[in-house]
């Protein structure tokens, strides 16, 4: 069986994913609400029971909903795992994006699955389950959130990217990660409003219609990004590289690192380049 992946096979899908989605939220709120464990991964990063049991829930689900599609989770691939997907087709999975403002208690972390087609997400899913808010988006069909109530999706409206307006620009900023180039490149931008948040929120805030523009100058990896980046492009948005051209997936299979990027919800409004040093 091959899972039809068009706009409407994945319509199909959608009430699958999102309970998914929940079942998962479920789990990393069963962890939340205890006195959890925080372990340290190779690269020092912290990984708690939230991310590798929601991880099991995710790719479960995704294996009995679409058992054709390889599943690139984040724990799995931390700990040497990692399917062939030469195929071009492929899960990325982030169990809990923004560990670190969940180890703090905080509430901005999020579930995640994103779907890549030949580097492109054409559908994303993302949850907050402590905001009880879900974000979601297909290509060719358009982008959605809903609140969750009592474990139910409630209140579901359409969401777009807006158009750029210069005097009253909203700019993402990432709270753990700013940088001297970060800084030098709002310098430009004077006048706009920052609001800072974590984790793969700062993309929805951009479909949502709530942001304009989110640079990252920072280290980020696929399973990061590839969900909230789903939304994005279904809401309108882009995501770019520093050179104007597309961010895609599977580029390196090895580390599965995101170079620099910036993310807009207008691409026609010109901004000045972002200027790396990697």
């Amino acid at each position: 069986m091959t899972t039809d992946i068009t706009p409407f096979g994945l319509k199909n899908l959608e009430n699958d994913l999102l309970n998914t989605m929940l079942h998962a939220g479920n789990v990393v709120m069963d962890v939340f609400n205890t006195d959890f464990e925080v372990y340290g991964k190779a690269d020092q990063s912290p990984v708690t029971e939230a991310d590798r049991q929601g991880e099991k829930v995710i790719e479960d689900a995704l294996k009995r909903i679409a058992p054709d599609i390889p599943i690139v989770g984040e724990e799995a691939k931390s700990d040497g795992h990692c399917p062939d997907i030469s195929g071009g087709i492929f899960w990325l999975v982030d169990p809990l994006d923004g560990t670190k403002e969940f180890v703090k208690k905080g509430t901005d972390f999020t579930v995640n699955i994103g779907l890549i087609d030949h580097g492109t997400p054409i559908a994303g899913f993302v949850y907050a389950p402590a905001m009880q808010k879900m974000y979601w988006g297909i290509a060719g069909i358009g982008a959605l959130m809903a609140d969750v109530i009592d474990g139910k999706i409630t209140n579901q409206r359409e969401i777009q990217a807006r158009p750029a307006d210069q005097n009253n620009l909203v700019i993402v900023a990432s709270k753990s990660h700013r940088s001297p180039e970060l800084e030098t490149w709002l310098a430009h931008f004077p006048k706009a409003e920052h609001v800072s948040i974590g984790s793969s929120l700062k993309l929805c805030l951009l479909a949502t219609g709530e942001a304009d523009l989110y640079p990252r100058l920072g280290p980020t990896c696929e399973w990061d990004t590839a969900a909230a980046h789903g939304v994005l492009l279904a809401a309108g948005g882009t995501v770019e590289n520093i050179d104007g051209t597309p961010l895609t997936y599977a580029k390196d299979l090895k580390t599965f690192l995101n170079p620099w990027f910036l993310c807009r919800a207008d691409d026609t409004f010109a901004v000045p380049p972002l200027q790396s040093t990697q």
